[in-house]
């Protein structure tokens, strides 16, 4: 004799049920939002009001003392204000050489910093690292002291290797090297956990392939790895010219923008105009330029960069 066992089965919804759902559901169309609203808020707050009203600022002006719209006329004061070219090309200077030289020196101990071989890696991972969760004001302070003429540690170590010192900080070609060595410092261990973290995805076969057919170490990273590190080099190209564009920590204080406008940057002008000369129509004017200039370098780098990868 056997005995059957009951399966419990998932009772069917009738149609009512359906019913029911369908209108629960119907009736409540904008449910989600309640989630979606507080991050919602924040971003029409502190992000796209702040924003459209920078931008209507660009259009006025003080006349007899009281704000008037003045239309395109800020705008075509920065195509005749030479402080403005000044900071473009000192921004531009620094990018030309500060962002290739970063980039490469960050893929190199990204290379490094892979390799099975070297000891206490993940130490070393963070000493790299660590420069980018230093504050901005603090580490420049301390390169301001590092580099101080009379008395400072880099000039003394100068002095024990018989060299002349230098005028790091009122020397105008000096002054570029000085911002140029500190961004390097800051921002070169948060490149290299990026790239290293692009290395570490490349497949373990690929290395093993690549020894086989007999490729060396220098070509089986040009050939083999660099290609599909490209991506990756180009964010990190990317983000490091918007921040080189948008320099004013180190510049402000480590030189005030001296000698003689010699590290002067398009954010330090603005900060001049805005809140020294209380020109904020004009300082507005300036904050849209950067927004256009940041925008059409990163499209050019997508596209040349982007194309190749």
């Amino acid at each position: 004799m056997t005995s059957e066992v009951a399966v419990p089965t998932k009772p069917a919804r009738t149609k009512e049920h359906r019913r029911a759902l369908g209108r629960f559901r119907a009736g409540r169309p904008g449910f989600g939002w309640v989630f979606t609203a507080p991050a919602v808020a924040l971003f029409a707050l502190f992000f796209a009001y702040p924003l459209l009203a920078s931008l209507l600022q660009s259009f006025l002006g003080r006349r007899d003392g009281q704000t008037s719209w003045v239309g395109l006329a800020q705008y075509r004061r920065l195509l005749s204000d030479p402080q403005v070219g000044t900071a473009l090309a000192n921004a531009g200077l620094i990018l030309l050489v500060q962002v290739p030289v970063m980039i490469g020196l960050a893929l190199v101990l990204a290379q490094v910093l892979n390799q099975s071989w070297l000891r206490f890696r993940t130490s070393w991972r963070v000493v790299f690292f660590l420069p980018a969760v230093t504050t901005l004001v603090a580490y420049a302070v301390v390169f301001r002291v590092l580099l101080t003429t009379d008395g400072g540690v880099v000039n003394q170590l100068l002095g024990w290797l018989h060299l002349p010192p230098v005028d790091w900080l009122n020397n105008p070609t000096w002054a570029k090297v000085a911002v140029i060595g500190s961004v390097t410092w800051r921002w070169t261990g948060y490149n290299v956990v990026i790239l290293l973290a692009g290395l570490q995805a490349v497949p373990r076969e690929q290395y093993e392939a690549a020894s086989i057919d007999g490729a060396g170490a220098a070509t089986t990273f040009l050939r083999v790895v660099l290609p599909q590190l490209k991506p990756v080099i180009l964010f990190c190209t990317v983000t490091s010219t918007i921040g080189t564009l948008q320099l004013f920590d180190e510049n402000f204080v480590l030189t005030k923008g001296g000698p003689d406008n010699a590290t002067l940057t398009p954010v330090l002008y603005l900060y001049r105009v805005g809140f020294q000369q209380l020109d904020f129509g004009y300082a507005a004017a300036i904050a849209w330029l950067l927004v256009v200039l940041i925008g059409v370098l990163s499209a050019v780098q997508f596209a040349v960069l982007g194309r190749r990868s």
